[in-house]
């Protein structure tokens, strides 16, 4: 099967500013596709370039099949967006708000009834159907987000952060709501996130940096590519008599730290007994790490996922501006 979305040396400038340099990937059908990266590295600028929303430099981007610079209004009539900030209309009831936007994708009045109580149904929404929008919680807003990008059957949902700001629990209904989606109507999804537990329900995550894609994997690969493996950490009453043991008994490495003793081992519970049996003293404390998405995300970008490129995101601001470009 083809992909659904495939992106072969997509490149956007400004000037010298290189937003987007030479990425290349596809998305399979159905799958949840992860876009990772610091603020700047240049997830919105393709994102937008996938969505027809900015003119690519150079290179070419499909989505559904359809070209994103040649034929826009197919990939727009194919694709659902869920933006990062809410763009509903509050003044108006959940109802008005699906109708509004299922006129202007030409949907038949009869066929955008059925579809409205179909989507508020799938999101818990349809006892609030003709409440105003004012009225919403954080969570409910975001739900009818999601109902509205599905109102038109896209194949492809775009996800901008779409839990941000939202509290525990209404994150977790949203993701039940999304493989929930997924499970019953086989949509591909393209998602941002902040919330590494969240990447961690992605098919395969892509990681973006300076414009550039640096890694790509399932979460399960990246973290035994980049996550630097297990890691065990060990207080005993001798450090020094246990790190000298265990080096010679174990072949490990073994670090000192204020934490206490530090060793990497490749398959932690598997090398854990025979640690604690090399260790000549008494155990105080003991914490076994396994590599997280947070791990790798550090490692490859040396940032952590809330950091902000202050300078890169106002140096490509100024660039839109001077240039008057829709980005």
């Amino acid at each position: 099967m083809a992909p659904i979305i495939e992106v072969t040396h997509l490149s956007k400038h400004y000037g010298r500013l290189r937003a987007v340099d030479d990425v290349s990937f596809h998305v399979e059908p159905g799958e949840i596709f992860g876009f990772l990266g610091p603020n700047g590295a240049g997830k919105t600028t393709t994102i937008h370039a996938l969505c027809t929303l900015l003119q690519p430099t150079a290179g070419a981007a499909t989505v559904a099949g359809y070209d994103v610079a040649t034929r826009p209004h197919d990939v727009r009539r194919s694709i659902g967006i869920i933006f990062q900030d809410s763009s509903l209309d509050e003044r108006l009831t959940a109802y008005e708000n699906l109708n509004f936007h299922g006129i202007l994708y030409h949907l038949p009045r009869a066929v955008r009834r059925q579809r409205i109580d179909e989507v508020l149904q799938l999101v818990d929404l349809a006892p609030r159907r003709h409440a105003i929008v004012k009225t919403f919680s954080g969570g409910m807003k975001r739900r009818l987000e999601m109902a509205r990008g599905l109102l038109h059957h896209p194949k492809v949902l775009f996800l901008d952060e779409p839990t941000l700001g939202l509290d525990p629990q209404s994150r977790s209904h949203m993701w039940e709501y999304l493989r929930a989606l997924r499970a019953r109507e086989g949509i591909t999804m393209f998602l941002t996130t902040h919330y590494m537990d969240e990447a961690e329900d992605c098919d395969r995550i892509a990681v973006i940096d300076h414009g550039k894609i640096i890694a790509l994997d399932t979460p399960a690969g990246l973290k035994r590519q980049y996550g630097g493996g297990d890691r065990l950490t060990l207080r005993t009453e001798d450090d020094a008599a246990t790190a000298e043991a265990l080096q010679q008994r174990c072949r490990v490495s073994v670090e000192r730290s204020e934490e206490g003793l530090r060793i990497a081992l490749t398959n932690g519970h598997a090398g854990l007994p025979e640690v604690l049996a090399a260790c000549p003293s008494k155990i105080v404390a003991l914490d076994l790490h396994h590599p997280s998405l947070d791990d790798v995300f550090l490692r490859l970008t040396g940032r952590g996922m809330r950091d902000t490129d202050a300078n890169e995101l106002d140096q490509l601001r100024s660039f839109r501006k001077k240039w008057n470009l829709r980005t």
